[in-house]
């Protein structure tokens, strides 16, 4: 974007949040230019979810569809889910096999490794046609312990020094060594913007969640690490659970791990995906911001290969019940996402106070339990977006 982008003069104060922008479309669409389509990496899939070759996923980067493919030669790519003939969707299917994606209008067929390979009528083609320069268009593609990201800039710098101080406890999440099995789905949409769903903070999971109280997970004795580029990594401590008859079968909540001291942690990258895992739930969200005020989340869960029967079939049992939109330690956010959505609609800004230390200027050690761990995000969104604070140069234009 350039200077006569969406203006908007960031508060001075370092612990505050302009409201308007949850609500405002034009700084939707330059996110959009600025973030999903910039400088960014996102996670797309995990390779538990296209193991073999020929298994594809399709999936939308910030509007653009796009399908994540392993090809039969065994290399993992992202295409733009759109045939380079006349712009048609290629593929329409969440999931699947495909040696090759056809494009029902013309009838162009793509290999799985994006090769042009099939064109009917191609002899009456331009003069300077040539099947080569039309294969489907690749986005940069890497990998982390299966975790599969893209990014639609050349220059976002490589994957694990974006993903920097977060990567000890992404691993974790992703069984330490990545070697992961898609137990399944469920997909919602919260009535808020995309900003509202990744703004979660450590203050609030004991005191909204009833879950968390029942449980007693009210310790705060963990750790947040927090990057200059967005990111936050949570390791909590939790209690061992101690079943007071709230629940008729406390296996719901059982912990298979090693130490249920160490039994959680939680990744926020940015922009908007979240990753995490509680007791013996290993959870992947993946948020598409399909509008100013509607976000898609799918709620992926997973396995590991070397669970036995007994653990399988816990984990199963555990995942969408623990950690997904309606479960027991969850189900609050919808409703919360929504409220912030409303709320902003009222002058003035969201102001953070806990674990708040200084008002001018940031800093990085955070408790278990501090919601200012969520403010270098918001300056980091803030300098992406191009928004001056108030007292600074410029004239606050993207």
């Amino acid at each position: 974007m350039s200077a006569g982008g969406p203006s908007l003069r960031w508060p001075a104060r370092v612990n505050e949040i302009p409201k308007e922008v949850f609500l405002r479309p034009d700084i939707f669409e330059a996110e959009l230019q600025r973030i999903f389509y910039g400088g960014q990496w996102h996670a797309l899939a995990h390779l538990g979810e296209l193991p073999e070759p020929g298994d594809f996923k399709t999936m939308v980067l910030g509007r653009m569809p796009v399908i994540v493919a392993h090809g039969d030669d065994g290399t993992v790519r992202v295409f733009v889910n759109s045939c380079t003939h006349r712009g048609n969707q290629l593929e329409t299917a969440s999931c699947g096999r495909r040696t090759e994606f056809e494009c029902p209008y013309h009838r162009w067929a793509f290999a799985n490794d994006g090769r042009l390979i099939g064109c009917p009528g191609a002899r009456e083609f331009a003069p300077d046609f040539d099947k080569a320069d039309h294969g489907l268009r690749q986005l940069r593609v890497a990998q982390f312990f299966g975790l599969i990201f893209a990014t639609a800039d050349r220059d976002t710098p490589p994957l694990e020094a974006w993903l920097g101080a977060t990567v000890s406890a992404l691993q974790d999440i992703l069984g330490g060594d990545g070697r992961l099995r898609l137990l399944g789905y469920q997909k919602v949409r919260y009535a808020s913007n995309w900003k509202a769903y990744a703004d979660n903070d450590g203050y609030h999971a004991p005191l909204l969640h009833t879950g968390f109280r029942l449980l007693q997970w009210q310790g705060g004795q963990g750790s947040q690490t927090v990057t200059d580029n967005g990111h936050l990594a949570f390791k909590v401590q939790l209690k061992p659970v101690q079943n007071a008859g709230f629940l008729r079968d406390p296996s719901l909540v059982a912990f298979k791990g090693v130490d249920p001291q160490n039994g959680s942690r939680v990744v926020q990258l940015f922009p908007a995906t979240v990753l995490t895992k509680h007791l013996d739930v290993i959870n992947l969200r993946f948020a598409i911001p399909t509008s100013v005020d509607e976000t898609e989340v799918h709620y992926a869960y997973f396995a590991h290969q070397d669970d036995d029967a007994e653990l399988l079939r816990h984990r199963i049992r555990q995942s969408s019940n623990l950690l997904g939109p309606c479960g027991v330690i969850s189900m609050e956010d919808a409703a919360i996402f929504q409220r912030i959505h409303v709320g902003s609609r009222s002058p003035g800004n969201a102001a953070f106070q806990k674990g708040v230390k200084r008002l001018d200027t940031l800093w990085h050690d955070f408790g278990q339990n501090d919601e200012a761990g969520n403010l270098p995000k918001w300056d980091y969104y803030r300098r992406v977006m191009g928004f001056a604070r108030a007292g600074e140069g410029g004239d606050g234009h993207a």
